[in-house]
């Protein structure tokens, strides 16, 4: 059989045409704190700043990032959560690179050194067997990639299909909980990835620059270079926590097969320990910001924040004019589509005055 001929089979077997052109589009997200329907509010305040190389310090869903390279920037791109970086690795660090059909089918071939590790731990509690089943082959098929952008590819594409399976994209709760009659609840884990393989390849193109991700801690990143720092950490609220591993802790152990993280044996949700940041806490928090913004303080820097976060706005200002000399700070109201704990859905408190301050 010659090669265009197993091209065609390989994609007549698959329910995606992967060979139509899609016009690029990042994958849109239930990720909490995304700043997706924020893009215009803040690249337009960015829009006079001369930007050459640009640092994405919490980059999150990746949004930013991959506005920031739409727009000819280099870009760095870094996150302490894996899923978080491999998304950006996929899309941000990734110029060309994508998952091709006979790729695809490799990642759903049955592979018999399969474990049943999600099968055994979380059964019944997130998904049907089907898919448990279905997310421990395709960890077997990703952990044989070789190519590290196409193995990024291929884990962003899962954790996807995994949070599009749940209800609020989060795993802070067990069982139907939420459960309504949406396609994405309906759809198979199988057509979920395909769904988020075709979404991904889609995102990918090439700006020309030497972009980067990082899973990093952001005090150990290089802070020299860059002409803009771009922040939006995870940050403590009055009414609810930014505890990101409780609410991804499923997909972030995913990213290494539970390998590199340890699950609570005390928890319902069978979470893993919490990562630990000093702007989780009320205690610490306004010296963590203090701490990162002398780390950075050779750039510009520009911080997305809400008027429900701790520190308070005015705390903020001052803490920026330690380091900068102008502060200059814009504000629109917001409304988050989903709150952080499920109490405050459709609760008033998602209604926020959104800050960009930028520093000089």
């Amino acid at each position: 059989m010659t090669a265009t001929a197993t091209s065609q089979t390989v994609m007549s077997q698959l329910p995606l045409d992967f060979s139509q052109e899609r016009p690029r589009q990042f994958p849109d997200t239930k990720y909490m704190g995304s700043k997706q329907a924020l893009l215009p509010f803040i690249l337009r305040h960015l829009r006079p700043l001369p930007i050459k190389r640009a640092l994405d310090a919490f980059s999150g869903s990746g949004c930013v990032s991959y506005a920031l390279k739409e727009r000819g920037v280099e870009v760095h791109a870094n996150d302490f959560l894996r899923f978080a970086f491999h998304i950006a690795r996929a899309t941000i660090e990734n110029n060309e690179t994508e998952l091709k059909p006979s790729d695809v089918l490799a990642l759903l071939r049955p592979n018999p050194n399969l474990r049943n590790f999600i099968q055994e731990t979380f059964s019944s509690l997130y998904f049907e067997p089907d898919d448990n089943l279905f997310l421990d082959n395709l960890w077997a098929n990703i952990s044989c990639m070789r190519n590290p952008l196409k193995r990024s590819l291929a884990l962003a594409a899962g954790c996807r299909a995994a949070m599009k399976k749940r209800p609020r994209g989060i795993f802070t709760f067990t069982g139907r909980k939420g459960w309504d009659g949406r396609l994405d609840l309906r759809l198979s884990m199988r057509e979920q990835f395909l769904d988020a393989v075709a979404k991904f390849n889609a995102a990918v193109f090439s700006n020309h620059k030497k972009n980067k991700a990082f899973c990093e801690d952001v005090f150990d990143l290089d802070p020299k270079g860059y002409d803009c720092v771009y922040i939006d950490t995870p940050y403590v609220s009055p009414y609810s926590d930014c505890d990101y591993t409780r609410r991804y802790h499923f997909v972030e152990g995913f990213c290494t097969y539970w390998k590199a993280v340890h699950i609570n044996p005390k928890t319902s949700t069978k979470k893993i320990y919490s990562y630990k940041t000093l702007f989780g806490s009320k205690s610490t928090a306004l010296d963590a910001f203090a701490r990162l913004f002398d780390h950075f303080r050779s750039s510009v820097l520009v911080i997305s924040y809400s008027s429900n976060g701790i520190p308070s706005k005015q705390q903020m200002v001052s803490l920026l004019k330690e380091s900068k000399r102008s502060v200059r700070v814009f504000e629109q109201e917001h409304k988050y589509s989903h709150g952080n704990h499920n109490h405050k859905v459709g609760d008033n408190k998602n209604s926020v005055s959104e800050y960009l301050f930028i520093a000089q």
